[in-house]
């Protein structure tokens, strides 16, 4: 639990982690069957935005018997002697395969001779019938012939035909599907034929194409009906390209023969009071073509399967489950790492529209590539895992923002706060200020005189006079970019250039002017405030300061609950003994200052300093050369000099 923890310090593994917990929601959702209409109108949606290729003619010649047709006729169903007319008219202009498209298990007569004479003489005549033990039959004279093949239409669950059939079993005998049983006889002059893939003997190979069978969850499809030889349509026409007539127009010799020799010829019914009717993916959307009969249907079908057997085109893929999961999971990785890089609110919608364009154009520029992938889980990922990691960046950096300000807020200006805030990524390390070597200017300042007067005034009074020395102190090193370390009673110590590092000489010497520009006019504050305690009745003070530059290690110390940020190191201890060696130079003076050389070194020529020597501070073995700084040059006014940084 504890390693959990830690982890979740880092970024880059938190968005991991939530990046696969989002992932395995979504995927758990899909495994439910919960996206599976969402998926599958995706799908037609990539079926309709094909590029239409109606204009190609297929070798399917449609006979509709509409409602007109019927009242011609005078009755429905159809007699039988009607219905051998009809295929004697076709026969004899030799179409390769008629495709009768009408149940006629129960005789209608007249004419029930003459129609069993017909079709047992034409062997390319194929009968529909319907599977199983309450379907309906064939013919009864071609029973147990190869004359006769089903007719079922696989419905998926939203009502919409996606899917084709080739055979059907009941454990007992295996049955060949109409379309199929027409495509075979059109392919017999060909030399096409259906026979098993040398590759795998399970998969049907018709003509130049291996067709494998539909499995339950192949594509969107979640634990779908799979039985029989099941596959993914195309309907890559449209009605109109297939030459189509009435039953009105057959009968009065208006069909001419070349239109239907060496063709495949399926007569049905188009009749809206037989609701022989389906739904395909054409039939959403705004534009969507309505319901099509089931004579257009299984042209689209047998259109699809001459196709395949000609090598023209290849049947609809689908990834398997392992890639689909694989996809998934790139998308909800995508997802976070844009939600961890990407912060601003206007470019996360324009990021997250893009990668759901770019998610929309992979998906459909691989379905016209005839590969189904799917596109709703990962668009569900992308977006999921790029919100709640965004979300979780969001109260991270909420949270250090907060840590922050609670240890730089009141001793810092808004410019540096700003800074602070600007490289937090830098400045950040496991939730807490990184520590970090640096070098810095270091300064200490001491209120003269507090010890005695705190055993003379009343509690109240001596802390609102010591408040009204603290303020105004820490107002002027926070003017002048420094960061209020620690307060220690009558005394406050302050770094510059703290706690972005700096990295050049320029900005160090930068710090070490702040420093005793602010530590001058400190010196200039107490006097106004003896001033204003002289006109108040309450007693006076006076300050000491010491300033030192060098390396200092800056951090946070303490507990999670109470931060606070330090700079520790040999150049802190110098600037404080810098300061209480000001005590015994300088009794006597309302305030002082003295600088190390190292900070000398990076003033320049901004301030007349004067050399107090070398000397052995308190609890240091090495000599310090130590100098006392008196105020700006001529040519260098403090306003100059506060205007050069600003």
């Amino acid at each position: 639990m504890d390693f959990f923890f830690k982890l979740r310090r880092f970024p880059a593994v938190a968005t991991l982690i939530i990046s696969g917990l989002s992932f395995l929601s979504i995927i758990g959702i899909r495994w439910t069957g919960a996206l599976e209409y969402l998926e599958l109108a995706a799908y037609d949606v990539f079926m309709r935005l094909r590029p239409a290729i109606s204009s190609v003619k297929t070798p399917i010649v449609l006979i509709r018997i509409s409602e007109k047709d019927i009242l011609q006729q005078g009755r429905w169903p159809l007699t039988d002697s009607t219905v051998a007319r009809i295929l004697m008219m076709l026969t004899r202009h030799k179409p390769r395969a008629i495709g009768l498209d009408i149940f006629r298990d129960i005789p209608v007569p007249p004419g029930t001779r003459e129609l069993n004479a017909i079709l047992k003489r034409n062997h390319h005549i194929i009968t529909v019938m319907k599977f199983g033990d309450v379907g309906v039959l064939p013919p009864p004279v071609l029973k147990g012939t190869n004359q006769v093949g089903f007719n079922d239409i696989v419905i998926d669950s939203d009502g919409i035909v996606r899917k084709g059939l080739l055979f059907l079993d009941n454990g007992k005998t295996v049955s060949y599907s109409f379309d199929l049983l027409l495509a075979l006889l059109y392919f017999q002059k060909e030399g096409i034929t259906a026979r098993a893939d040398e590759f795998n003997p399970r998969y049907l190979r018709l003509g130049e194409s291996t067709i494998h069978p539909f499995e339950a969850n192949d594509g969107g499809y979640i634990r779908a009906d799979a039985r029989g030889y099941q596959y993914l349509l195309d309907f890559k026409e449209s009605g109109t390209s297939f030459s189509s007539y009435s039953l009105q127009d057959l009968l009065s010799g208006k069909v001419a023969p070349g239109s239907i020799r060496d063709r495949i010829v399926l007569m049905g019914i188009s009749a809206q009071s037989v609701k022989d009717l389906f739904y395909t993916p054409y039939s959403r959307g705004i534009i969507g073509g309505g319901q099509v009969s089931g004579i257009v249907l299984h042209a689209h079908i047998i259109s699809q399967l001459l196709d395949l057997g000609r090598g023209q085109t290849t049947p609809i893929t689908t990834t398997s489950e392992a890639q689909e999961v694989l996809w998934i999971l790139l998308w909800s990785l995508m997802g976070g790492f844009m939600g961890l890089r990407v912060r601003s609110p206007w470019l996360f919608s324009i990021f997250g529209t893009a990668g759901l364009f770019v998610l929309w154009f992979a998906t459909y520029l691989a379905f016209l590539h005839r590969w189904w992938i799917p596109s709703v889980p990962p668009a569900m990922t992308w977006l999921i895992s790029a919100a709640i990691v965004t979300a979780y960046i969001s109260n991270r950096e909420k949270k250090q923002r907060k840590a922050l300000m609670q240890l730089f807020s009141r001793h810092v200006s808004p410019e540096v706060a700003k800074e602070i805030w600007e490289q937090r990524d830098k400045f950040f390390h496991e939730g807490r200020p990184r520590s970090q070597k640096m070098i810095v200017t270091v300064l200490f300042s001491y209120l003269k005189g507090f010890t005695a007067l705190s055993e003379n005034m009343e509690p109240q009074t001596l802390i609102d006079w010591l408040n009204t020395y603290m303020q105004s102190m820490a107002d002027l090193i926070m003017e002048h970019g420094g960061v209020i370390d620690d307060y220690s009673g009558d005394g406050i110590k302050a770094n510059f250039g703290v706690p972005v590092p700096r990295k050049t000489k320029a900005e160090i010497s930068q710090d070490a002017v702040k420093a005793v520009t602010c530590a001058l006019a400190m010196g200039e504050k107490i006097e106004q405030l003896n001033a204003l305690w002289q006109k108040m009745g309450l007693p006076t003070g006076g300050t000491r300061i010491g300033i030192f530059t060098g390396p200092v290690v800056a951090g946070a110390v303490g507990s999670p609950r109470r931060l606070k940020y330090t700079t520790v190191g040999d150049t802190v201890n110098i600037a404080a003994r810098l300061e209480s060696y000001n005590k015994e130079l300088a009794k006597e003076a309302l305030w002082g200052i003295l600088i190390g050389e190292n900070t000398v070194e990076y003033l320049g020529n901004r301030f007349r300093t004067q050399m107090v020597g070398e000397v052995t501070l308190r609890g240091k073995a090495r000599k310090v050369t130590i100098y006392r700084a008196l105020s700006a040059t001529r040519e260098e006014s403090t306003d100059k000099i506060r205007e050069a940084w600003k």
